[in-house]
């Protein structure tokens, strides 16, 4: 529905655009960027929802109104698909050039044709056009002049105390991120909380260092690899006949602490190899929402350090993960590859004992992590943090347009060990605080879509007359209308005798 199929208010008129605008598309030139490379100048080159480049020359000097031909938002409410110039400007074909008539002002245009329901108008699929003709016949309100006057001051005012919020909500969102960071790097770097080393001595008691808890944590990660791989062993029916098998178990790598900051005390060093007894990539097997087989966490389902089961796909239902290979209690999983090199690494953590059963993506990897005693609740922590990101970001390898992290990369990843106690408390801590920014988020989120349909309804009350008051004594929009009309004829004529009599010229032959 279009303002103009509105009740109309007392003094305004109903008006297709083409009877108030002068359509100047026949001046239009398409410049391709590289001939614009080669033409650097100062004069703004615009397209269908504003300026994408620079020129050197003009083809007009005047207050225009641009209004999208093909590859604007037309059907997503809120996204403008008209915009207002000013001064030497260079057109592409992508956007019909509008001049007002009868002294209209272009912002109050503008502003209407943002308010148009343009689906009757638009045609194609993958890009919508909105050819001349149709464009021509788009109905829209005409107030007295002085009201359109009127309305574009209260337009640009509340919109510009509009765009002082949203550029406020704008400063929040960033801080709230900023403060997030914040909050893991402290975390990681043992200053969110009093160490367990503070508190052993303000309460003359002993404790046990992170040293200790590696040692418990590799003792542990040996004793899951054999349990498993004697497992495999049996499974396939080669059960051992002696403990020579065990000699196969490979040490974990070792962090290399020479390049480390110091950590505060009671902490260690441990790298991921320490840490996971066992690793590897998922299924490449294909998944749809509408199959019927085993679920499958893909990368969508990785969010801000936890796991996100609301969006799933499934494998066919001839699909068949052996229980080795399903996500348990515990496991990390990883983003190995990816376009954006800021997704690479991004990881969640198993915390709880799943419900149901999960096969992982092979553009995942999934580090089994030693589930006691390693707090799982620690591990997501650190992995948010902004030392794993920065680490993870300088050692992916890139190829063809895509990001990779490999295991053998991963397997030397140092991360910071708190005593257990320690832990518990830095995690519980981080939850809380995190809690806080979560929703202050989400405030700030909901306010930000209020002031868009906020802006929307400040138009939509413009232009039913009930944003400001009516003057009775302004100049009713009829006779407006009527002096665009007469004037439009004149010109016609006006054209029409300047035409050549052809007819007389070969006559006086």
């Amino acid at each position: 529905m279009t303002p103009a199929d509105k009740a109309i208010v007392p003094q305004w008129e109903k008006a297709l655009l083409g009877e108030i605008v002068t359509v100047l598309d026949s001046q239009r030139v398409p410049v391709n960027a590289a001939e614009r490379s080669n033409r650097p100048g100062r004069i703004p080159y615009y397209g269908a929802t504003g300026q994408v480049g620079w020129i050197d020359d003009y083809l007009f000097d005047e207050a225009l109104v641009l209004l999208g031909e093909d590859g604007a938002p037309f059907l997503e409410p809120g996204k403008g698909v008209s915009y207002l110039i000013r001064g030497k400007s260079w057109v592409n074909n992508h956007a019909h050039v509008l001049r007002t008539l009868g002294e209209i002002p272009g912002a109050f245009l503008c502003y209407q044709l943002n308010q148009v329901e343009y689906a009757p108008f638009v045609s194609g699929t993958t890009r919508l056009k909105l050819p001349q003709a149709p464009m021509k016949r788009i109905p829209l309100v005409l107030p007295p002049l002085r009201e359109q006057h009127r309305i574009v001051d209260a337009v640009d005012s509340l919109f510009t105390k509009l765009d002082a919020a949203v550029a406020a909500l704008e400063r929040v969102r960033a801080n709230l991120k900023r403060y997030r960071a914040s909050v893991l790097k402290s975390a990681v770097e043992g200053r969110l909380v009093p160490t367990e080393a503070e508190l052993a001595r303000k309460e003359g008691r002993d404790y046990e260092p992170a040293s200790v808890l590696l040692n418990r944590i590799l003792v542990e990660r040996r004793r899951r690899w054999e349990e498993s791989e004697l497992a495999r062993m049996k499974a396939a029916g080669k059960p051992p006949k002696d403990d020579r098998w065990k000699a196969k178990y490979k040490e974990p790598v070792a962090p290399d602490t020479n390049a480390l900051p110091q950590l505060p005390e009671g902490w260690c060093w441990a790298t991921c190899n320490q840490i996971a007894w066992s690793a590897g990539y998922g299924t490449s097997v294909k998944c749809r929402e509408d199959n019927d087989g085993l679920a499958v966490l893909r990368i969508p389902n990785i969010s801000g350090g936890t796991l996100d089961l609301r969006h799933l796909k499934f494998a066919p239902k001839r699909y068949a993960e052996n229980e080795d290979a399903l996500v348990g209690l515990g496991d990390l999983l990883l983003i190995r590859t990816n376009g954006s090199q800021t997704l690479i690494g991004r990881g969640a953590v198993m915390r709880n004992k799943p419900t149901s059963r999960f096969a992982f993506a092979s553009y995942l990897i999934r580090l089994r992590l030693v589930p006691l005693p390693v707090v799982l609740d620690w591990a997501a922590v650190v992995w948010e943090s902004p030392y794993v990101r920065q680490w993870i970001e300088s050692r992916a390898a890139s190829s063809a347009g895509q990001f990779n992290i490999s295991l053998r990369v991963l397997e030397k990843l140092a991360v910071p060990l708190p005593p257990e106690a320690e832990q518990r408390r830095s995690a519980l801590e981080v939850e809380r605080l995190l809690s806080i920014v979560q929703s202050s988020s989400v405030a700030c989120d909901l306010a930000m879509t209020r002031s868009q349909r906020l802006r929307q309804s400040i138009l939509k009350w413009a232009f039913e007359g009930k944003l400001i008051d009516q003057n009775p004594n302004d100049e009713p929009a009829c006779v407006l209308l009527e002096r665009i009309r007469a004037a439009r004829a004149a010109t016609a004529s006006s054209r029409k005798s300047r035409k050549p009599n052809t007819h007389a010229a070969e006559a006086a032959k």
